[in-house]
């Protein structure tokens, strides 16, 4: 398995192989791995070229050190292609996952300036701010704040944002969703966030804006949301103009 006469770094051999190991489900999620010294003595190589590939696959998200216990298998990130607009929910189910959902708070406020330009209302009109936890198997996968205009969608209840409001709008109101907006940046865990999303305050996070329009056009919401860095990434598809 390791060539040291290759000229391909020991470490790097070495970490490609586990990875492999992780991506083939033979090493499962949550389940420890050998130690440093272990895999030092199991192929003849040195704890500094050991400790190497595993701090590459901790920052990869591949693996998670748990002090004092040792090293382990981090859940595998779920991939979200960025085409076609689904919900979280629908998202979750089409890759066997279970959704969930925790409403943190649910209450009208006045329109911003901002908000207000976003969502085609006139400022201080009536929005639902709802602020949600999303779970994917009981697991924290992103917070989240949506702002709704009031008299676009009458009728929004608590108990219909604790599950899919997309499928309230569509099956509910009979509005038809068209389109959306999506921006998506890199950033770090302020402290209220790491508490919900059960993570270090500074970890890696996703931070996505989205503003989605009816098929009329009209502005239905703007979502705001913190997705946790290490267990979701974003796929895009691209193609090379006139291929």
């Amino acid at each position: 398995m390791i060539d040291k006469q290759s000229p391909i770094p020991i470490y790097y051999q070495l970490e490609q192989y586990m990875k492999e190991k992780i991506e083939k489900g033979e090493w499962q999620p949550g389940e420890m791995i050998p130690s440093e010294r272990e895999l030092a003595e199991m192929y003849d190589i040195s704890r500094m070229t050991v400790r190497q590939a595993v701090n590459n696959l901790v920052n990869d998200g591949y693996l998670i050190r748990r002090r004092g216990k040792g090293t382990f298998v981090a859940a595998q990130k779920i991939e979200q292609p960025l085409k076609g607009l689904t919900s979280f929910s629908e998202d979750m189910r089409a890759r066997g996952m279970e959704p969930g959902t925790i409403v943190l708070s649910f209450e009208m406020v006045p329109a911003s300036e901002k908000l207000a330009e976003g969502l085609g209302v006139t400022e201080g009109d009536d929005l639902y701010e709802v602020r949600r936890l999303r779970l994917a198997d009981g697991l924290p996968m992103a917070l989240e704040t949506l702002y709704i205009p009031v008299n676009l969608v009458p009728g929004l209840t608590r108990d219909v944002v604790s599950g899919s409001v997309y499928e309230f709008i569509e099956k509910e109101k009979g509005m038809i969703i068209g389109s959306a907006v999506q921006t998506l940046e890199a950033s770090v865990a302020r402290k209220v966030e790491a508490e919900h999303l059960k993570m270090k305050e500074g970890a890696p996070v996703l931070l996505l804006e989205r503003r989605t329009h009816l098929v009329d056009g009209r502005p239905l919401e703007v979502v705001k949301s913190v997705y946790r860095g290490d267990r979701y990434k974003f796929m895009i598809e691209m193609k090379r103009g006139g291929s």
